[in-house]
């Protein structure tokens, strides 16, 4: 750059090249210069958005312009990404100064902190104690985050309940703590230790600030999210990240019981995380941290927001989480996995998608409806089924009423199945 512009000589109007050309650059814009006889030719792919600014006279839209002379200097000026324009057109993340409107197609330096306020007065600081021989002694600490002005607080079942047998009791009285000071005793509503999720009431003669719960169904990977709550005792604590994985599932780590699935994020977590919530870029939550894993640095585990409200909703309807059981073990079926599985067996049946059933538990409802090890659910309730989840939510909390199952078998056989669903056993 700095030779071409050594051997480049302007006149005064064509000295408005070089603004250009910079602008560019700091931009990141792309620059081609290529030398004949003749001629210099300069090429310059600048953003969009920055194009407004350039010193050009007489011509109404720069965005639409291919072609501009200056000089000897002919200008080729590529258009930028449809993609990126539209982002833009559709209001996508921008950089906001001190008037609040948006300069440019990118996040500004305080949009973390932007989102944290937003949810920050909300989230509180729950802290179980006992009295054990005259002393109060703190049990266990835990964050949480107030969801409804009526005092409704979202936290995690292990931080505020005992597990004795199929009872669940309180661990003792809990002490709840606001950012603004206010402190509060809270009281159990609902829990759940299945999913690791409780709610926690309180009761307050002032208004309690809230947060907006999102939808963690639009996350994906790399996007920024921020884990917020009192670790280690230290009250208001603001840490951030991005989505490692949006669908880990509950046997990739390790754990048994039901399937289930987190949120994985880098986010910095430890004891006292727990029930805090994890906010977007919007500031609102779109899932509930739970765990990390001890041994490593940047892996923490969220309970996505989306899964969150349906368990809301079943204590709202039920006062539990009603979850039917089939007695089947199923793997989601994709194109590698289907034709490896044809490689082993000639006569596997010929589907594009669909969910493989490797084994069915003996004595169960799938067991008497008739399934079979090696069969593909192709519809589940009359309803054409790709995945799990889609079963999981056509079951909902359907329990003793019949369900009209198709499966695919060896040399294309298909079945028709009718299964029961039964409770889960709360144990398994």
């Amino acid at each position: 750059m700095d030779h071409f512009l050594r051997k480049a000589s302007f006149s005064s109007g064509s000295k408005s090249i070089v603004r250009i050309i910079a602008i560019g650059a700091a931009s990141a814009g792309l620059l081609y210069l290529s030398n004949n006889p003749d001629s210099t030719t300069v090429k310059l792919s600048i953003p969009t958005i920055l194009r407004k600014h350039l010193p050009f006279q007489g011509h109404p839209s720069f965005v639409s312009s291919d072609h501009w002379q200056f000089g000897k200097f002919p200008l080729f000026l590529s258009r930028v990404d449809p993609a990126l324009a539209g982002d833009v057109a559709k209001g996508a993340p921008v950089a906001v100064g001190d008037g609040g409107k948006p300069s440019c197609g990118c996040l500004g330096r305080d949009f973390i902190a932007n989102a944290a306020a937003k949810v920050a007065p909300a989230v509180v600081n729950l802290s179980v104690q006992q009295d054990l021989y005259g002393f109060t002694t703190v049990r266990s600490m835990c964050s949480g985050t107030i969801i409804d002005a009526d005092g409704t607080i979202l936290t995690c079942a292990h931080g505020v309940v005992d597990s004795q047998g199929r009872q669940l009791t309180t661990k003792g009285k809990i002490d709840v703590t606001l950012q603004d000071g206010r402190t509060f005793e809270g009281t159990v509503i609902n829990s759940d230790l299945h999913s690791d999720i409780a709610i926690v009431k309180i009761k307050s003669k002032t208004p309690l600030p809230t947060a907006k719960l999102g939808s963690s169904s639009k996350l994906r990977p790399g996007d920024w999210v921020i884990a917020m709550g009192t670790p280690l005792s230290l009250q208001n604590t603001v840490t951030a990240g991005i989505v490692s994985c949006v669908d880990r599932k509950s046997s990739d780590l390790g754990l048994g019981g039901m399937r289930r699935e987190y949120l994985q994020t880098d986010c910095a977590i430890n004891a006292g995380n727990s029930g805090g919530p994890l906010v977007n870029i919007d500031g609102e939550i779109v899932g509930v941290n739970i765990m990390k894993v001890a041994a490593a640095d940047g892996l923490s585990f969220s309970i996505p927001i989306d899964s969150v409200s349906k368990i809301i909703e079943h204590f709202k309807k039920s006062g539990r989480v009603i979850r039917p059981w089939l007695g089947l073990k199923m793997l989601d079926l994709n194109e590698l996995i289907i034709s490896q599985l044809k490689e082993r067996d000639a006569k596997f049946p010929e589907v594009e998608k669909g969910i493989l059933v490797p084994m069915v538990t003996p004595g169960s409802p799938a067991d008497r409806a008739g399934f079979h090890p090696g069969d593909v659910v192709i519809e589940f309730d009359g309803k054409p089924v790709q995945s799990i989840k889609e079963i999981v939510e056509i079951m909902d909390d359907r329990i003793g009423k019949p369900l009209n199952v198709a499966v695919k078998r060896a040399n294309n056989e298909v079945v028709k199945l009718t299964v029961i669903p039964e409770e889960a056993n709360p144990d398994m």
